[in-house]
């Protein structure tokens, strides 16, 4: 089996986490470049040990390396500002680039909902740690019965938290939210990010709610196989991916004022769908408390894996 040479755009802790994901996992993947700005960091340091080319001059480092040229993907693991320009740098080179910022520029991506759908795209966009984490529920729920609102809750470690999470907040929410409607199929969604600062640090925490019109039992059922479907198909490239309950689906009081929350077409809905996860990291760089990074690189990593694949099968 051939490989496809990637590059790595961040040599910080999602970037460094990804190339050991690669190193020691793929086989349709090949290292081809660990790229940073601090000369001095670990991720470099690690890379040049492992013997990945390397340099800390940033995208411009990238195309002056005597190896660019193979590499067909490139990952940035920088931030949503740090993309833009990114991918304008390296647009000319028609590298396929996979976006772990929530700078949205190519369409979401969520492996577990929808990642056959954009194998062509130029630059798809790994949205967010809790998107990746609570998406999938959504969608899983919208596949039975419309989902009127779906509101998400991701709590992290404040330790797995770095420079480029904290920049990116308001990002993160703009880009989950959308995401949650255009790949969850949610009529609405907000997304909501907790940074806890608990010690020792505990692993990350999601929690989805969604509110459906579905008097019937019988439909209620339908959820929560859906769900627990959705969790073991994420769970399939996220080991340690899990439900933390019994998924629960609640009757909405007749004085709980929903109606703020839903499009002024949307029929008040009857039902509340509430999901608990956990994600915990499986410690390949990171602590396994940051399963909020693990998530990002795990999916990034099959999404660069599907490409390969197909662009095996059209050889």
């Amino acid at each position: 089996m051939s490989t496809t040479k990637v590059a790595i755009i961040g040599s910080g802790n999602i970037g460094t986490d990804l190339m050991i994901k690669v190193l020691r996992t793929s086989k349709r993947l090949e290292m081809g470049a660990m790229v940073g700005i601090d000369p001095d960091s670990d991720g470099l340091a690690r890379a040049r040990r492992l013997g990945v080319a390397t340099t800390h001059e940033g995208v411009d480092g990238l195309l002056a390396l005597p190896g660019f040229d193979e590499i067909e993907i490139v990952f940035d693991a920088t931030s949503a500002k740090a993309h833009q320009a990114n991918a304008a740098r390296l647009q000319p080179f028609g590298k396929r680039l996979i976006d772990l910022t929530p700078a949205a520029i190519g369409p979401y991506v969520i492996p577990a909902v929808n990642i056959d759908q954009h194998l062509d795209a130029p630059n798809v966009n790994m949205v967010t740690c809790g998107g990746q984490a609570t998406i999938p529920v959504v969608a899983a729920i919208s596949r039975v019965v419309p989902v009127a609102y779906a509101e998400i809750v991701a709590s992290i470690a404040s330790k797995s938290a770095g420079p480029g999470t904290r920049a990116n907040i308001d990002e993160f929410t703009e880009t989950t939210s959308a995401a949650i409607v255009s790949v969850g199929g949610a009529r609405r969604g907000k997304a909501i990010i907790i940074l806890n600062p608990a010690e020792p640090p505990l692993i990350m925490r999601d929690t989805v709610f969604a509110l459906i019109d579905a008097p019937d039992p019988a439909v209620h059922d339908q959820i929560r196989q859906s769900v627990e479907k959705m969790v073991a198909d994420v769970a399939g490239y996220v080991r340690g991916y899990r439900l933390k309950q019994a998924v629960q689906i609640t009757e909405i009081a007749s004085d709980q004022p929903v109606e703020t929350l839903l499009d002024t077409q949307t029929p008040r809905p009857t039902h509340q769908v509430s999901v608990f996860l956990e994600v915990e990291g499986a410690a390949h760089y990171l602590p396994a408390y940051a399963g909020n990074l693990d998530i990002m690189t795990s999916a990034a990593l099959q999404m660069a894996e599907r490409i390969a694949a197909a662009k095996e099968t059209t050889r």
